[in-house]
């Protein structure tokens, strides 16, 4: 199934690549098409829990993103 999602920004697809290559990293996750749902599950969902984490830290300091 192709991926037709669009990055909201210019740019910003390679900064997530490079995220998800470093959440994967350091789970000692080896990322790709032959991996289970959950081995590829692990990286996203730790990527969206920092995500959250980034954005509450921001707002607490009262910096809109």
């Amino acid at each position: 199934m192709p991926n037709n999602n669009q990055p909201a920004s210019q740019g910003s697809e390679q900064v997530l690549d490079q995220f998800k290559n470093k959440i994967a990293s350091e789970l000692g996750v080896q990322l790709g098409g032959d991996r289970t749902s959950r081995e590829n599950g692990s990286v996203g969902g730790m990527m969206t829990k920092r995500m959250i984490e980034f954005a509450e830290q921001t707002l607490k300091g009262g910096t809109r993103i």
